[in-house]
């Protein structure tokens, strides 16, 4: 059965999140969950999460900072650079994933270089997301309202 959601992504529900981050399996379940919160905290695409640098969102000492920054070349349409509040859950995913001590980006690639591509970063979201949902679904801007409103 297909539902027309004339070209929307799915909105997740809380439960639904709660499985994706509790049942999802993944390969990496610590980077795999960061990138999966990072997604959906912060309501960016998948290339403007793999970009991220790690100074971008933690300090010199490793330390989660209070904003994730998104900088201009790496948004859709080169947008302003934007910096997004950091959410206590994403926080709790972001201090839980220690990306490796070479890196410059948050979320590197498998060799060294540069870091994983979105569509690797795509399979990773599929591979964690045991419901039929789209990466645009963590994007959805009453996702992260909702729960903003509701604190979770």
């Amino acid at each position: 059965m297909k539902i027309d959601r004339h070209g929307q992504a799915k909105i997740l529900t809380a439960e639904e999140i709660q499985l994706l981050f509790n049942e999802g399996a993944t390969l990496n379940p610590p980077r795999d969950r960061a990138l999966f919160a990072v997604m959906l905290y912060t309501a960016c695409r998948v290339n403007e999460a793999v970009t991220l640098r790690i100074r971008d969102v933690l300090d010199r000492f490793g330390s989660v900072r209070p904003v994730v920054l998104f900088r201009k070349g790496n948004t859709k349409g080169k947008l302003a650079t934007r910096t997004i509040p950091v959410l206590e859950d994403l926080r709790k995913h972001l201090t839980d994933y220690h990306p490796p001590k070479w890196a410059n980006y948050l979320f590197p690639g498998r060799h060294g270089k540069g870091h994983i591509t979105p569509d690797a970063a795509s399979w990773i979201l599929n591979e964690l997301s045991i419901l039929l949902v789209t990466n645009r679904s963590y994007a959805r801007p009453s996702a992260v309202t909702g729960m903003a409103v509701t604190g979770k």
